[in-house]
């Protein structure tokens, strides 16, 4: 029977009120609450559309024009649903090295890291609680012993921190960047130059909130890449991640008009997707190193590409020489 635990948090609804800074005369009332909240233009355009915005006490429209010193109140999106950790066994997650500090684990496709508002499928928290591991309790309540992250349509490598100093020393690393990550990916084309760096910043996308882009404003964003083998009409990648952004191998190839294949959120073609056989992106987290919370030493996992993966490298690789 899966074991849930429940993290709750207040669902009265917040309102926020501030001065309109000078700097924002003229704005769009969407465009000020981006500035001024943090929420995406789609959020906060969304809060107009439903009445939850008002400039000196009427409610105005996401186009409407803010003027300095004017008070912009906005009702803040209700609270997410408690997060419930559920103690359910994960199809096809393998345990590569387990110590008393840290669990190694190849991450399936389909599963995702750790619970979250609005996901109702498996987690790799989850699953470790069905095989009995006891993980750090540090962090937020549903993401104990996560120091990083991989999509729920990517698989590979993962590292899970089981005691309280390996969740302090491996969040110190990630942060540092210590650990290497290596990825293999099969992008659309050939990439120019065929090996590179793409080094352009990422953040939320402009229009759709599950996005991320390439924008002026994003968070700074680095990654390295090496042509492993050109086919016909895909090529496969080594990459290396000097920054560890949400999607950030996915945005950059795609930014660089190269995206994952598979990958139809950011631009891939369906068509051979389907050809392929593929229902999520070519993107497999191959290689993890970074140093052991015990002792530092210096430890490396490695990972082979799953079943859908090969099979579909090995069908773009019959196109080309067969």
């Amino acid at each position: 029977m899966a074991v849930g635990h429940n993290f709750g948090v207040s669902t009265h609804p917040e309102v926020r009120s501030l001065p309109v800074p000078d700097g924002l005369e003229g704005e769009r009332v969407d465009a000020a609450i981006s500035r001024m909240f943090g929420f995406s233009r789609t959020k906060a355009a969304e809060l107009a559309a439903a009445g939850k915005v008002q400039v000196d006490g009427a409610v105005v429209g996401k186009s409407e024009r803010v003027h300095g010193g004017a008070w912009l109140e906005v009702e803040m999106p209700q609270a997410p649903a408690p997060v419930q950790i559920v103690a359910e066994p994960v199809e096809g997650m393998e345990i590569v090295y387990d110590d008393e500090d840290i669990v190694v684990i190849v991450k399936p496709v389909g599963v995702a890291a750790h619970p979250s508002p609005g996901w109702t499928g498996t987690t790799v928290i989850g699953g470790l609680a069905a095989a009995g591991y006891r993980i750090s309790t540090s962090g937020a309540a549903e993401r104990q012993g996560v120091v990083h992250r991989l999509d729920v349509g990517t698989s590979g490598l993962m590292v899970v921190a089981k005691s309280e100093r390996a969740y302090t020393s491996l969040k110190r690393q990630f942060k540092e960047r210590v650990p290497e990550k290596r990825y293999h990916t099969l992008v659309q084309g050939h990439p120019d130059p065929l090996s590179g760096t793409i080094d352009a910043p990422i953040g939320r996308h402009p229009q759709h909130d599950y996005k991320w882009a390439v924008t002026a404003d994003g968070k700074p964003s680095v990654t390295h890449y090496d042509l492993i083998e050109a086919y016909r009409s895909a090529s496969l990648l080594d990459v290396k991640l000097e920054t560890g952004r949400t999607h950030q191998i996915r945005v950059h190839m795609s930014a660089h008009r190269h995206p994952c294949v598979g990958d139809l959120t950011y631009g891939a073609d369906p068509t051979l997707a389907k050809r392929l056989g593929l229902t999520r992106q070519w993107l497999h987290a191959v290689k993890l190193g970074f140093e052991h919370p015990a002792d530092g030493r210096w430890v490396e996992f490695e990972s082979s590409y799953p079943d859908d993966l090969q099979k579909a490298l090995d069908l773009i690789a019959a196109e080309t020489y067969g």
